[in-house]
């Protein structure tokens, strides 16, 4: 069976035969940021060379119309008043721009602001002012949307999600008398998760009385967590554990049903707010029904040691076999009789607190 949502949280979803492409370009500024890394970066030189050169040619249209890349022109108005007394040279557009080269240039140091000197614009030609003012504006929106675009990219919520992580298993087993469905979710940074919120769906092919086929049924089933609801409180490795009753899809799953053939996939989505940045981030896994541990349960990892709790995250996927009854939760909430032929199961050591005593000195 093909994943819906894969281990590392990716949907396996290929969106073909989309009509209406333009929708894409309605939303720049979403569309570049969705794009791969080779792709934004070329579309990020390319702005700036384009822009480049598109203002150094109106700058080589400004002078060629003004005569400033005429030398003969300069030549024969210079000497006019030289017998007047003090000459009236030429006047340029933009001083020392001889070819389209220096034009070129002459706009990279306008749009980037760096000014070396050589080159400058006068109060000849009022349609050189106009263009040297649309040149930077139109230089501060391009730095705006590609260096926005960067930021978002190297700090999109799905980078945080990478040290959000869970069990590569699931299990199912006894729990107050209940049979239940559980799994391991932990944080690998000290920062926290604010306001962590879990939920779980099932994912299977479905029918309705009508005939109609529902090929990706989503349903919502009912998480339990050690702070109650589905709020948790994220600071070491949680069990998150759901209760098979008659409300749960689980409630006719059997061991006979978890093999790679069964039509069943469950879906587990951690959402919060990270701490330091305030953005939102979601962590997405997924379970088949041959990824899910029937009779086991996880091996506790958090301990305390000389005043403080630690985590031993190389036991995080860890689990151990416990008497469970080979049943569906319908057939143990009918039949409970099941309960009494099950064998209890040895209780868990409980590590006591490591105390080192203080050596005593007197002194006489």
């Amino acid at each position: 069976r093909a994943r819906f949502v894969g281990k590392n949280g990716a949907c396996n979803v290929a969106h073909k035969n989309i009509r209406e492409q333009g929708r894409f370009l309605q939303d720049v500024f979403t569309t570049l940021v969705d794009l791969k890394w080779p792709h934004t970066l070329l579309i990020f030189t390319m702005s700036f060379l384009c822009s480049w050169l598109l203002f150094g040619m109106v700058w080589w249209l400004i002078a060629f119309a003004h005569g400033d890349l005429d030398h003969s022109t300069r030549l024969q108005r210079s000497p006019e008043e030289g017998s007047a007394g003090a000459p009236d040279s030429f006047v340029p557009c933009v001083t020392s721009i001889h070819s389209f080269t220096s034009a070129f240039l002459f706009s990279i140091e306008v749009q980037v602001t760096i000014g070396f000197g050589g080159r400058m614009v006068t109060e000849e030609c009022p349609a050189a002012i106009l263009v040297l003012i649309v040149q930077n504006i139109v230089g501060l929106v391009i730095n705006a949307i590609m260096l926005g675009c960067i930021f978002m990219k190297t700090s999109q919520a799905h980078r945080r999600a990478e040290t959000l992580i869970f069990s590569k298993h699931a299990v199912i087993a006894l729990r107050e008398g209940k049979l239940c469905f559980m799994l391991r979710v932990g944080d690998l940074r000290k920062s926290m998760i604010i306001s962590a919120t879990i939920r779980m769906q099932v994912v299977k092919k479905t029918a309705s009385l009508e005939g109609e086929v529902v090929p990706l049924n989503q349903i919502d089933i009912q998480m339990e967590n050690p702070v109650g609801g589905n709020s948790i409180f994220l600071v070491s490795p949680l069990i998150i554990y759901h209760v098979i009753d008659k409300n749960s899809p689980l409630y006719d799953i059997s061991p006979l049903n978890l093999h790679h053939h069964e039509d069943l996939e469950i879906i587990v989505i951690l959402e919060g707010v990270v701490e330091t940045t305030g953005i939102t981030t979601q962590a997405r896994t997924s379970y088949l029904a041959d990824e899910i541990l029937w009779g086991q349960r996880f091996v506790p990892i958090v301990a305390e040691e000389d005043g403080r709790y630690s985590v031993d995250y190389s036991k995080f996927g860890n689990t151990v076999k416990v008497p469970t009854p080979s049943c569906t939760a319908r057939q143990l909430e009918e039949d409970k009789s099941i309960m009494d032929t099950m064998p209890l199961s040895p209780k868990g050591t409980i590590r006591k607190r490591s105390v080192k005593l203080k050596p005593k000195f007197t002194i006489n």
